[in-house]
């Protein structure tokens, strides 16, 4: 479920940054010492979206302030997308945290002035009160400005299970997951899903030692094996 005891089950021992969105499911686990959360860009440039559609035809209004503002954030990150993480850093403190501070200060003219339940005044709320985990991402250069890879990662298995209609046991809804978070973190490491885990299921039988079992995870992948 998305209740606030499984996530902290399930990280029950992860100190770092965490990216969410404000759903308060994660704050309990947002709280615990070690883990320093992140706001995720996406969703909150997709509430400035939502807001943008209901605004009169043909008339800039708030929305496309806000929406600009966010969308500079996302071109800065588009130029350093090939660089080191250290560029990246460097680059967001000269580029990014002056956009930053002037949407903030956009925010807290407007937000004032904007009725709550409004298409706009819940963008600048999600805005408001998210502020302090959406700019943490400058703090290192490894960091993202959203969670959209991780979701992209996702989509393959709530397709499926929109699909498949349920697991039929507990147990095959566990070894599903697992599954799929095999393949997906073969991609994420540039290996072919199928070649990479026909390359594990060959050489799991020999493997005896930690080390054995490290050199078949896929970033830690033998040159010679086919990407």
């Amino acid at each position: 479920s998305r209740a606030q005891e499984v996530p902290l089950r399930l990280l029950a021992d992860y100190r770092g940054y965490l990216m969410t969105d404000d759903y308060a499911g994660y704050n309990a686990l947002g709280a615990q010492p070690g883990v320093e959360r992140l706001g995720c860009w996406a969703h909150a440039r997709r509430k400035f979206v939502d807001a943008q559609k209901v605004q009169p035809k043909g008339k800039i209004g708030r929305a496309d302030m806000g929406l600009n503002l966010i969308n500079k954030l996302y071109g800065i990150e588009r130029e350093f997308k090939e660089v080191t993480d250290d560029q990246r850093f460097v680059g967001r403190q000269e580029k990014s945290l002056p956009v930053l501070a002037e949407l903030k200060s956009w925010l807290e003219k407007t937000h004032p002035q904007v009725t709550t339940q409004s298409a706009l005044g819940k963008a600048l709320g999600y805005l408001a009160s998210n502020w302090s985990k959406l700019e943490r991402y400058t703090e290192a250069g490894f960091l993202p400005i959203d969670n959209n890879r991780a979701e992209r990662a996702v989509k393959p298995f709530v397709i499926g299970r929109k699909n498949w209609m349920f697991s039929d046991t507990p147990k095959g809804a566990t070894a599903s997951a697992q599954i799929y978070s095999l393949v997906e973190t073969a991609k994420a490491n540039g290996q072919e899903p199928y070649t990479w885990l026909r390359h594990v299921l060959e050489r799991l039988p020999q493997a005896t030692s930690v080390e054995d079992f490290e050199a078949l995870l896929p970033w830690n992948c033998s040159p010679e094996m086919p990407r």
